[in-house]
């Protein structure tokens, strides 16, 4: 029986895409990774976390941490590695000063918001030498990964154009226009925060490094305005304590457990509510986006992202010189699916066979899990795991949209963001 030496974690934000690191150290993983540490400026969601430590994963308490004593609570617990949860927005500075205590680092997706953060993650990392791993969990799906090894076998030949049209419903995509992400300066908008895990996936699957960026979006379904334009009245700005029963966009915090322990029950420490009106006013981020996106290696991608539908997922085709591959996936209420199917220039289609992965991301979080805390998790042959400017690499797409929202222009990546390096291939970057 092999025996390590365990790895330190502090984590920082400790909202509910926490849970994604903190269950599986407190459970699985005890044995190779310990949690020494947590942080947030909220003390309430803070004590939660400790309560669901010690009475739901039998662990133990661990030291708690205001965000503002972050430097105090590497100094004092001496982690190894920092797992950083925070809104986006605040992603650059856990993650720079981390490297600069001494630390490596891990974040969710998105990496960071804008080109000046992205810059100076990069420059950190360069100056320090210490690593960034970002956790981009659907590279891991069963389902990403069979189109990973069918493309990189060459059966379409060379990937000469993408189409990606992907689907949020009125559950799901709603949910951004309720909580923190509705206001761009803290999530750099759908674009950013949701669409990375998208344009990561094109990134991985072709090996490619994207250069140009052109793009429309608007907020065209969400809104006070909006809901005025269709003759909908709106006289509210969050959904609790009101009379939601006809309202299929309302949620009630209070008959969610995690959202009432975690987020109902702490708003008295920061005011922040987690069930604001999708029709109501501050929304500044876009629900409809259509992007063209030229790669540095040729192909081109044409994508888009709808936050208010009816159905739930997404579809992917790829052209190549030597046929075309179409993968789709079906989240949400039918439950999910996923097809593939491999279309020769010559001869006749062929459906392959999926794997359905068990857990969040189509399976994709449990194996995520197992490659960052495992200490014998073998060669990564696929290249799955994802460093800073592979993650860079992703944002920047987003960053560049969101400059050609404003602009109208056609936008370089590289201009954004010169530390990205002139590489072609996606696995030529660190």
């Amino acid at each position: 029986m092999c025996s390590y030496s365990k790895v330190k974690y502090a984590l920082v934000g400790a909202g509910s895409r926490a849970r994604m690191f903190i269950d599986p150290l407190a459970t699985t993983f005890r044995a190779e990774g310990q949690l020494v540490g947590l942080a947030d400026p909220n003390p309430g969601r803070l004590s939660y976390y400790n309560r669901r430590l010690v009475d739901e994963l039998d662990y133990h308490e661990v030291p708690t941490y205001s965000s503002v004593d972050f430097d105090r609570m590497v100094e004092e617990t001496e982690p190894d590695v920092v797992i950083v949860t925070t809104i986006d927005a605040f992603h650059h500075e856990y993650v720079v000063r981390a490297m600069e205590l001494g630390c490596d680092a891990i974040t969710e997706k998105p990496m960071t918001t804008d080109a000046e953060k992205c810059n100076l993650i990069i420059d950190t990392a360069k100056r320090t030498g210490r690593e960034l791993r970002v956790a981009f969990n659907y590279r891991w799906a069963p389902g990403a990964t069979k189109v990973k090894e069918v493309i990189s076998e060459g059966i379409i030949g060379d990937v000469l154009h993408v189409d990606l049209e992907y689907w949020l419903d009125t559950s799901h995509g709603a949910d951004y226009f309720r909580r923190w992400h509705r206001q761009k300066e803290n999530s750099g908008g759908l674009i950013i925060h949701k669409s990375t895990h998208h344009f990561d996936l094109v990134n991985w699957w072709i090996d490619a490094v994207p250069d140009t960026v052109y793009g429309i979006g608007r907020l065209a379904f969400y809104g006070k305005e909006n809901a005025e334009a269709r003759g909908e009245s709106v006289t509210y700005d969050r959904y609790m304590d009101q009379d939601t029963s006809s309202d299929p966009f309302a949620i009630d915090l209070s008959k969610d457990e995690i959202l009432r322990d975690l987020y109902l029950e702490n708003e008295r420490y920061d005011g922040y509510f987690r069930d604001r009106n999708v029709f109501g006013e501050g929304i500044t981020i876009e629900d409809s986006m259509s992007l063209l996106v030229r790669y540095r290696t040729g192909p081109v991608l044409n994508y888009s992202l709808n936050a208010y539908l009816p159905r739930e997922g997404f579809q992917v085709a790829f052209n190549g010189s030597r046929g075309r591959l179409e993968y789709e996936e079906q989240h949400g209420g039918i439950g999910r699916r996923s097809k593939l199917i491999l279309y020769p220039m010559f001869g006749s289609p062929k459906e392959l066979t999926v794997t359905e992965g068990v857990g969040g991301h189509g399976g994709g979080d449990i194996l995520l899990q197992h490659q960052i805390f495992a200490q014998d998790t073998g060669p990564d042959t696929l290249g799955r795991d994802a460093g800073h400017q592979q993650g860079a690499a992703s944002a920047l797409i987003g960053m560049a949209a969101n400059r050609s929202f404003e602009t109208g222009e056609v936008v370089s990546v590289s201009d954004l963001c010169p530390g990205l390096g002139r590489a072609s291939k996606l696995s030529d970057l660190i």
